[in-house]
């Protein structure tokens, strides 16, 4: 296709959160006071809806389109034009960010929705919605921006909104240092990214889209072709795309909570649960994915990076796994979750199976959306208690939110049919197919761990004797229709959500792939995607060691969560106690930052302060006090000798002329005695003088 169908209604989807976020931010307050929370609720969640509504609409367009013409262009204006830099505020809508819109809209919608019954009762209810909308508008403009710089200004706005969300009861110091420490982890990817930005465009004078398929296929086909071009001081494509693609991949790190930059997300559960659920599974974390899914065209020239990305991706998945068994805050479980999470689709991606990334990212919000909203309905049930120790036997309490809460395990425990296997399992099978035997092994034995700590929170939290308190017990109920409607609805999608791709070895019906298809259709990401082993019968074996992992995982979590028959505290004390110790402490990789990045990075500043307070501060201030004292004598010297003599001369000059003024008497009698005396003693004088 040489042009993209152009559209106008591309730009509706992003403006209405944004009139959303406009309304509450400037008038919310206003409107909450004289009209109540109801319309701040229906102006919050309206705009998301209905931008939704014109998603869906223009989803129906595009698969009515052939697919090699499922590229929609709104380019609204020029952003800036210098030199050969000529940026557009556009917006681009292909397969994938169609199916980006879609989650950020939809799950993102039903969060707005849920929010209202759990934030009811906090006064900043306009505030909150405020940057709800923002967040939804910045996570659109970074999934629908035309080119790189504008994707960049969303990939930002995403982590300014996530520092004020995380930080959202900021008058609790824990609060607002997550959100600190959120923005400033990201600002090390951040720093990654731009530098990449700046070179691609150094050696290619181009910022649009790599996809082979757009209006920039001319731009981007030298590195396709291996072209001699000006790389930058680069000596070949490959060394420059290499080079680029692994700064992406530090920025992404960051914003998808990788290692080693994914100590941010854990904190990030400061934040109300409904922000929690909104960056975990409908925006923020999924922008690193998005971001490599989107530039295949580049990652997949550079092998290197592909390796360095599936290694990263099947470490964290398996890392972030082993902390959760040992977490007891609810929601802390559930945030090394979506970190070990994350890490299957960066491993998916890096192995080559962009569409298999891309489906996880898609069924993880249905689920992850779920889960970490049924923990909030709990934590309200609870009156704010998140600690899984003082739980328990909730099910016949929230039966709504159980069901939903178990349906999303089992979805993320991979169980078929749900959400979770048909899209997991996909990424365990291609890792093995693509050769990556050691990130396979990391990602099946992170799938039977994750199973293991999904099942205790389920048990610790829903099954047995309720630990907590009698005020607590008295207060427990299931959730207003608001937030247990939003339950059942991604519940029901962590169901049935991952029905469009099936496993090939079950039914070689696959729409998701078909229609990702148009997105991965440039020859180095075909050649990539393509290799590998292709047997069914290969892969059904693959499938079955994959759920014995599963079952294994729940039998331990079973006996010893439900039967009791294994006491944990018994189990931990066969290793000594501390692995368990490690693990509870999260392998001290906090500690370890503290102590090799935070604190002399504070001892430098508290130097730094030192040498300005006592150098810089005490040299200007010698120099002030040297220059009051020379002044002070400057001062005595103009005051006594130069004004003094000055002073004399006057005074001198004045009293000589007050004796001579005399003579000047106006009489003429007495001029004409002074004359003759002065004859008189002019004839004395000379008469002497002969003599």
């Amino acid at each position: 296709m040489d042009h993209p169908v152009s559209v106008s209604f591309v730009r509706l989807i992003i403006l209405l959160p944004l009139i959303g976020a406009a309304i509450n931010f400037l008038a919310g307050k206003w409107l909450q006071k004289n009209f109540g929370k109801m319309a701040i609720s229906i102006v919050g969640c309206g705009v998301v809806i209905l931008a939704f509504i014109i998603a869906v609409s223009g989803f129906f367009k595009m698969i009515a389109l052939a697919p090699e013409n499922r590229f929609m262009l709104d380019d609204l204006w020029t952003w800036f034009d210098v030199g050969g830099l000529n940026l557009h505020i556009a917006f681009w809508l292909d397969p994938l960010s169609m199916l980006m819109t879609l989650i950020v809209t939809g799950v993102g919608g039903l969060i707005h929705i849920y929010s209202i019954g759990y934030m009811h009762d906090d006064d900043g209810f306009w505030r909150f919605f405020g940057w709800l909308n923002l967040f939804t508008v910045m996570m659109l403009v970074l999934v629908l921006g035309d080119n790189m710089w504008l994707m960049f200004v969303g990939w930002e706005g995403v982590g300014l909104c996530s520092f004020a969300l995380i930080g959202f009861w900021y008058k609790v110091l824990a609060n607002s240092t997550a959100g600190n420490k959120a923005f400033i982890v990201n600002r090390v990817g951040d720093w990654a990214f731009v530098i990449a930005l700046y070179s691609l465009y150094a050696a290619l004078e181009t910022v649009g889209h790599p996809t082979l398929v757009t209006r920039e296929v001319a731009k981007y086909a030298p590195l396709l072709q291996g072209t001699t071009i000006n790389f930058a001081g680069y000596h070949s494509a490959h060394q420059l795309v290499g080079f680029v693609t692994l700064l992406m991949f530090v920025g992404a790190t960051a914003k998808s909570a990788q290692i080693p930059l994914y100590v941010w997300l854990p904190d990030a559960m400061a934040g109300p649960t409904p922000v929690s659920a909104l960056i975990h599974a409908a925006t923020m974390v999924t922008a690193g994915i998005y971001m490599v899914a989107r530039l295949n065209f580049l990652f997949s020239m550079s092998p290197f990076t592909m390796a360095v990305i599936a290694t990263v991706g099947g470490l964290t998945a398996l890392f972030a796994a082993t902390i959760g068994i040992a977490q007891n805050d609810i929601k802390k479980v559930l945030a090394y979750s979506t970190i070990s999470q994350l890490g299957y689709m960066f491993a998916a991606v890096g192995v080559g199976a962009y569409a298999a990334g891309v489906f996880h990212l898609m069924t993880h919000a249905f689920f992850k959306a779920c889960l970490f909203l049924g923990s909030g309905s709990v934590i309200h049930a609870m009156g704010g208690e998140q600690d899984m120790r003082k739980m328990g036997g909730l099910r016949h309490k929230m039966p709504i939110t159980f069901i939903t809460f178990l349906a999303a395990t089992l979805a993320i425990a991979g169980v078929p049919p749900f959400a979770g296997f048909m899209s997991k399992d996909e990424i365990i099978w291609q890792a093995f197919a693509h050769g990556h035997t050691v990130v396979w092994a990391m990602l099946l034995m992170g799938a039977g761990i994750t199973v293991f700590y999904m099942f205790r929170q389920v048990y610790m939290t829903f099954f047995g004797e309720f630990r907590g308190t009698h005020e607590q017990e008295h207060h427990l109920h299931e959730s207003p229709p608001s937030m247990a409607y939003v339950l059942i609805v991604l519940g029901a999608l962590s169901v049935v959500g991952g029905l469009v791709k099936i496993p090939e070895f079950i039914a070689t019906f696959k729409p998701f792939e078909e229609f990702l298809e148009p997105v991965f259709s440039s020859p180095v990401t075909r050649q990539i995607t393509e290799a590998g082993i292709h047997s069914h019968a290969t892969e059904a074996a693959f499938g079955f060691i994959t759920f014995t992992m599963v079952v294994i995982g729940w039998f331990i979590a079973d006996m010893m969560y439900r039967q009791r028959r294994i006491d944990p505290a018994r189990f931990s004390e066969m290793f000594g106690g501390v692995v368990y110790e490690w693990v509870l402490n999260k392998y001290y990789v906090d500690e370890l930052y503290d102590r090799a990045v935070v604190q002399p990075y504070l001892l430098a500043c508290r130097a730094l302060a030192w040498f300005d307070s006592n150098i810089i501060d005490g040299v200007v201030n010698l120099s002030a006090r040297i220059t009051v004292v020379v002044s002070m004598i400057s001062g005595l010297i103009d005051t006594y000798i130069v004004d003094g003599l000055v002073n004399f001369a006057s005074n001198f000059t004045l009293d000589v002329g007050g004796r001579l003024r005399r003579l000047q008497t106006g009489s003429i009698n007495g001029y004409l005695y002074g004359i003759l005396a002065a004859v008189m003693l002019i004839l004395l004088v000379r008469a002497v003088v002969r003599a």
